[in-house]
């Protein structure tokens, strides 16, 4: 080959080879911007997922801490205010069967609810409550949600099987999803009020399905093995005890069973006056 005909040569392949070296690194470019985008997309698909995970889970409201003064029964509690104001509450969107209604009988898991939330929140113990919005039912009481250690009491209760949800009335619905949830759970699972067919329902629990249940609770510091002292509450709501030794003590159904005197008074009954 002679001189003249191998310059053009060598332009030409260097030409081919400078217009190989832009198109590979266009295609290189092409693909991290491919990648970049997929990796974005990526990312975004996986945020949005946890943003609706998260959204199905109502936040925790404002609360303020309470002293427990003592718990009625599963879901009602009196408690000492802030400002030193007594006031009893009733937890929001729930429903435990009854142990110290004026006219029912003790309700089966009624004493294993109180027991529950006595056990949860004893005397003298501090709580977060959530008041609801309105705050108050037509008895008067305040409506709110329970926290323990940040646990919601209002879900144990449901987790357990020992409350239904009940008392919906806007705009006190918050965490209603979970806690219909946390129900149909137990319900599945057939425990506590759902392992007695037909017990609990949505017009509240069937009285034909109660049996007579010995409660045998003490408040306080006082225990015994066989508490003698019986409280009642008569058809006007008046808590009364009656020891042995009374006129009414052996026709006296008791709501309640306490070893002393003083465990009764700290409950609020007062001495039966025969």
């Amino acid at each position: 080959m002679n001189r003249k005909s191998f310059l053009p040569s060598c332009l030409h392949v260097l030409l081919l080879t400078a217009i190989f070296l832009i198109i590979l690194t266009g295609c290189q470019g092409a693909s991290d911007i491919m990648n970049d985008e997929s990796q974005q997309e990526n990312s975004t698909s996986n945020k949005d997922i946890q943003s609706i995970k998260d959204s199905s889970k109502e936040e925790k409201g404002n609360t303020f801490t309470a002293t427990i003064i003592r718990v009625v029964d599963g879901d009602t509690v009196k408690i000492k205010m802030p400002n030193g104001n007594e006031e009893t509450v009733r937890l929001l969107l729930i429903d435990t069967p009854e142990t110290v209604h004026p006219s029912k009988p003790v309700q089966p898991f009624g004493p294993e609810a109180s027991k529950f939330t006595k056990d949860l929140m004893p005397a003298g113990s501090k709580v977060e409550v959530e008041p609801g919005i309105g705050e108050r039912d037509k008895y008067g009481r305040m409506l709110a949600y329970f926290y323990v250690d940040g646990e919601m009491v209002n879900k144990l209760l449901l987790e357990k099987g020992l409350a239904r949800v009940a008392y919906v009335y806007a705009p006190n619905t918050k965490y209603l999803d979970e806690l219909e949830n946390i129900q149909k759970q137990a319900q599945k699972d057939q425990i506590g009020i759902w392992s007695i067919e037909n017990y609990a329902t949505s017009k509240g629990f069937d009285d034909s399905k109660s049996k007579e249940v010995s409660v045998e609770k003490t408040t306080g510091n006082s225990s015994c093995s066989n508490p003698k002292i019986k409280g009642n509450i008569n058809s006007k709501g008046n808590k009364i005890y009656h020891i042995p030794s009374g006129q009414y003590y052996e026709i006296t159904k008791p709501e309640e069973m306490f070893c002393t005197e003083q465990d009764a008074q700290d409950a609020g009954f007062r001495k039966s006056q025969s």
